[in-house]
């Protein structure tokens, strides 16, 4: 995995923006989904149109362009797509404007998408049968299984850097538990799958015994 870069605020939250607004708000309009995917080097659509986030750049089906000081109108144009913010579908979200420019990182976009990487591959690990997907609402890489929510989050206003999660749907208390959302652990450059695949099975155990104690 890329080194952890010193700040990621600024990227993350240009990196979410270019996500909800360029490549979930576009394939909304088309092609009815949200839904984004972890890709090679960063995250990307699931339907038309075909688009992906590498690094610091756009790439589209007839090229690419560079993130860092455009915005997302300018970078959506570039690819083909006008920015469309998915509204009434989801609260949360990035909080950018289509008009405000873009401050992108390579080092730290390099580092986000690895983190993105290595969920997925551990989500994929954990429960082979279920397909993880990339929200645009928080910016986080999922799947839900029998009411609890495993993923792993680039970082947000509950973190600044990168870290994994088991979120019970009925939120449980004590022992485990260590988060206001059910349990957390820091992804870093070092994470390995085995490690994340070893803490999501650590929080299903949790939350069925959790489960078993309240029945």
């Amino acid at each position: 995995m890329t080194n952890a870069p010193g700040s990621m605020g600024s990227t993350r939250r240009s990196l979410h923006g270019v996500a909800e607004l360029v490549l979930a708000g576009p394939q909304y309009q088309r092609s009815g989904t949200i839904r984004l995917q972890a890709t090679p080097g960063g995250f990307g659509t699931t339907r038309l149109p075909e688009l992906s986030v590498r690094g610091d750049r756009l790439v589209g089906p007839d090229g690419d362009v560079g993130l860092h000081g455009r915005t997302a109108a300018q970078v959506a144009a570039a690819v083909g797509v006008a920015p469309h913010t998915p509204a009434g579908l989801y609260a949360d979200g990035s909080g950018v404007s289509p008009d405000e420019p873009l401050s992108v990182d390579a080092e730290t976009a390099a580092f986000l998408g690895d983190v993105f990487a290595v969920g997925n591959e551990a989500l994929l690990a954990f429960v082979p049968q279920e397909t993880p997907v990339l929200w645009p609402e928080h910016f986080d890489i999922a799947v839900s299984v029998d009411e609890v929510n495993y993923g792993v989050s680039p970082g947000d206003g509950w973190s600044s850097t990168p870290y994994a999660y088991v979120g019970p749907w009925s939120l449980p208390a004590g022992g485990f538990w260590d988060a206001p959302f059910g349990a957390a652990r820091p992804v870093t450059e070092e994470t390995t799958v085995e490690q994340l695949v070893s803490f999501f099975r650590e929080g299903r155990d949790a939350a069925q015994a959790q489960a078993s104690a309240s029945s």
